[in-house]
């Protein structure tokens, strides 16, 4: 009886550790997959990415936003003061406990 709840919780653990193996394997695959090996598609995905990081670093903020974008900001900002309090609403808030 005692032989069979060990053969029983050791199948139980082979198969919980074989499918965590299967999970690892699959995403390091992904992880360690190489830009020149990637699809035509995914590379094309991912410079598009990497250039859109590279101008929103130099823009210091979101890119290709014209005037209009900047009012509806202002607009929102102002709106959310108005609801929720002053302070500085594009910085994330300070918690004090005591």
């Amino acid at each position: 009886m005692i032989l069979r709840q060990i053969l029983r919780l050791s199948s139980r653990f082979h198969s919980a550790v074989s499918v965590q193996l299967r999970r690892n394997i699959g995403l390091s695959a992904i992880v360690f997959n190489k830009t020149k090996e990637l699809d035509p598609v995914q590379k094309l995905f991912l410079d598009k990415i990497r250039e859109y990081n590279t101008k929103s670093k130099q823009a210091g903020g979101p890119v290709d936003a014209g005037p209009e974008f900047q009012k509806e900001m202002n607009e929102s900002l102002a709106r959310l003061q108005r609801a929720y309090g002053e302070g500085d609403l594009t910085k994330f808030p300070e918690f004090k406990f005591e």
